[in-house]
């Protein structure tokens, strides 16, 4: 009976873990081409490292400004997100860190 109180909390663990992975979206229509130029200027400080402006989806195709990130860890390298199609229909995939 202990066994089974304790398999019921980790397997809900696992359940969120799995949802927090990088999920891709069904979109509309991939996004159109960026557009839109800015300045990048200079590092607020050392270790930031500069993310280009993007087109997120949410609900419908949002253009966000590039902006200065820390990395989560030295290794980390930015993954931008992007449309593609699968399966008859358009996904997204949000950018994250790798």
């Amino acid at each position: 009976m202990k066994r089974w109180l304790l398999l019921v909390p980790m397997l809900a663990m696992f359940s969120v873990a799995g949802c927090a992975a990088h999920p891709a979206y069904y979109v509309a229509p991939p996004p159109p081409a960026p557009a839109v130029v800015g300045v990048v200027g200079y590092a607020p400080g050392p270790g930031y490292i500069w993310i280009d402006g993007f087109w997120d989806w949410r609900g419908h195709y949002v253009w966000v400004p590039g902006y200065w990130a820390r990395r989560p860890h030295a290794r980390a390298v930015w993954v931008p997100g992007r449309a593609f199609y699968e399966h008859g229909r358009y996904s997204y995939r949000r950018g994250h860190w790798r």
